[in-house]
């Protein structure tokens, strides 16, 4: 008996210094459910990230030749529909007019577009406030009341320089990277 007490103390004077077992249990449960979760999540991640098709297609270009002033059309970058429109005099001055303490989203029309080229609007036809596509880039399409584009599915309406005016949408249609690389083509991203 002499000798259990013996070690019974020596074993309970070193219990606060080293690594205990549960200690040990605790630190590899939580390793292995933090490992689990990379294993579950990295995947998921990974299978957000946009394909090689859509990466491919990090620019378009866009000839604009055919646009005449007041007209517009609709093509694709990333796989998301943009709009290409030609203002004219009156368009441009209607945006210039309105004050900026108006506006939801405030940008001149000057911001939206590039210098020397105030008459070309280019943003992603895509409604900022659930994705949906706004009508006004198609001939005869309804432009809404301020002329812009006109969201049908939530009732966002937007002006000639694709700022918000009125409805649900929180943003002004977004702008993308562009740049003229002649006077009749454009490449976007």
């Amino acid at each position: 008996m002499a000798t259990q007490s013996a070690e019974g103390s020596a074993t309970t004077g070193h219990e606060g210094e080293g690594v205990r077992r549960r200690d040990f249990l605790n630190v590899a449960a939580v390793s292995f459910a933090g490992v689990g979760a990379v294993a579950t999540l990295g995947p998921l991640i990974v299978q957000m990230s946009p394909s090689a098709d859509v990466l491919a297609l990090a620019t378009t270009e866009v000839d604009i030749s055919k646009v005449q002033p007041g007209q517009g059309i609709k093509t694709q970058w990333r796989k998301q529909p943009v709009f290409v429109r030609n203002l004219t005099p009156r368009e441009i001055t209607e945006a210039n007019a309105v004050p900026l303490s108006a506006l939801r989203d405030p940008e001149t029309l000057a911001q939206r577009t590039k210098p020397g080229h105030a008459n070309w609007l280019i943003t992603l036809g895509v409604c900022t406030h659930l994705g949906c596509v706004p009508l006004g880039i198609g001939e005869g399409e309804n432009r809404g009341p301020y002329g812009g584009y006109f969201c049908p599915c939530h009732g966002s309406m937007y002006d000639t320089a694709a700022r918000i005016r009125q409805g649900p949408a929180p943003k002004n249609l977004f702008v993308p990277d562009y740049k003229f690389t002649s006077p009749t083509t454009v490449t976007i991203g």
